[in-house]
């Protein structure tokens, strides 16, 4: 008898144990919450629109302002350490060379596919014909010429560089201190040390503001429904809809069919998994706003090699610009040369092939592509007015070109890591952690094996 009452008592004890434990709240998967968060916006856009409910108006564009500039408050200080670490982690893969190369050219192939891309549908549809010239438009504020580019990367007051949020300058700046310390060896330590210290600082500072996306989401999108709607986009219904099926066509044709050709895996798989990043840069418009997220899906999702990822992804979200600066200008340039009435050479198609594959670094990563697009018709001798007809609706141009642009800075990492053995498959074909996780336990998870705290935070 005593033996069945000290087993009802042990049970007893076990009950109250596991009654005692706290239970851990249910939480909306990250994901859903931005797609929440969207829903919402449109619909709150379209109510502020239709009813001209003018204060519901103004609130969106506050709160997506305020998201904004808290999303690119720390931007420079990203860029920049991001950018020494990457070259300082090389010095850890043996095989540094050969993927720096290797990332590169998937970098120039992938552009010159989309620019070809480009190209055709602008050929195919005319999207210049028939629009008539504004008497208001007028040349942008902020052009781009080959001289200004070439002179640009190399700032003359290193404040000014980060003041300015010049991201190509910082970048300049980071690839040379980075470089320098890697040669220095054991005795750029403490300062290596202490731009990690400072990577992670900001990683987490952004971490916080990532939290708040589906807040930023639904004021972000309301602000564009109800400040722009679709009323801009007719006259102009031709070259929008080119652009977001040269956008369309990369995402859900070409990159699966890299995926599956060379990295051999499955292009569903990468889209379950990069989702939230994408949809992140299409609200947010910013591929160097989005690299703490993509960064952490490459490498906690996707399975690529960490020391890899930390060169791969902040060189690609300040480089990798296919939507931005392959798709959008070379369907554009014919636009503006249709517009004006200027025939195009075939030469002349050779030339925004060039200029997408080489000067994408113009972009640098932030909203809007004016500059790449100022460039493109500045080398092929177009009137640079022309741009002032693609400013009304560049902001929503700029979402698809940016969920493009992230998209293909988190492709090609994962290509390059399969050629050289530096992909994880286990992680990259498991199911997917859900994103909250690392903040459902206050972001320190500690990982049983690579990746199995799915994007938790530096």
């Amino acid at each position: 008898m005593s033996s069945a009452s000290d087993s009802t008592a042990d049970q007893a004890v076990v009950e109250n144990s596991d009654s005692s434990k706290p239970k851990r709240r249910k939480r909306i998967p990250f994901a859903a919450q931005l797609l929440i968060g969207l829903v919402l916006g449109l619909a709150l856009g379209y109510v502020a629109r239709e009813w001209s409910v003018a204060w519901l108006g103004t609130a969106l564009e506050t709160v997506g302002t305020l998201f904004v500039q808290l999303l690119f408050l720390i931007v420079p200080f990203l860029v920049f350490t991001a950018i020494v670490a990457s070259i300082a982690n090389l010095r850890n893969l043996a095989n540094a060379g050969r993927l720096v190369a290797k990332t590169l050219g998937w970098f120039a192939i992938t552009s010159l596919i989309a620019v070809v891309i480009g190209i055709a549908i602008g050929l195919a549809t005319n999207p210049g014909s028939g629009v008539e010239l504004s008497s208001a438009a007028a040349a942008p504020e902020t052009q781009g010429s080959w001289t200004d580019f070439l002179t640009g990367i190399i700032p003359t007051n290193l404040v000014d560089a980060f003041v300015n949020v010049n991201v190509l300058q910082i970048v300049f700046v980071a690839i040379v201190v980075g470089a320098a310390a890697a040669k220095l060896g054991d005795r750029a330590e403490p300062f290596l040390k202490f731009n990690a210290s400072a990577l992670a600082l900001i990683q987490k500072t952004l971490w916080w503001v990532i939290r708040l996306a589906p807040i930023g989401t639904a004021a972000l999108i309301g602000k564009s429904v109800y400040a722009y709607g679709w009323d801009l986009l007719e006259p102009l219904a031709v070259f929008s809809i080119d652009i977001y099926a040269g956008a369309l066509i990369i995402l859900l044709i070409v990159y699966p069919v890299l995926l599956r050709v060379f990295a051999k895996v499955s292009p569903v798989q990468f889209y379950r998994k990069t989702w939230p990043a994408i949809q992140f840069a299409f609200v947010s418009r910013s591929s160097v706003g989005t690299l703490p997220l993509a960064q952490k899906t490459v490498t906690d999702r996707l399975g690529v090699d960490r020391d890899y990822a930390s060169f791969a992804s902040p060189f690609g979200a300040t480089t990798k610009m296919d939507g931005c600066a392959a798709i959008y200008p070379a369907i554009a340039a014919i636009f503006v040369a249709q517009v004006y009435g200027v025939d195009l050479a075939v030469q002349d198609y050779f030339l925004i092939a060039f200029v997408s594959v080489i000067g994408s670094a113009a972009t640098a990563g932030l909203t809007g592509a004016t500059v790449m697009l100022t460039l493109t018709l500045s080398t092929l001798g177009l009137p640079l007015e022309g741009v002032g007809l693609l400013l009304a609706i560049d902001p929503i141009m700029d979402m698809i070109r940016t969920a493009t642009n992230v998209a293909g800075q988190m492709v090609v990492p994962v290509i390059v890591a399969k050629s050289e053995q530096l992909l994880d498959r286990g992680v990259y074909d498991a199911a997917p952690q859900p994103l909250d996780e690392a903040a459902a336990f206050g972001g320190d998870v500690p990982s049983q094996q690579k990746g199995e705290a799915a994007l938790q935070p530096a």
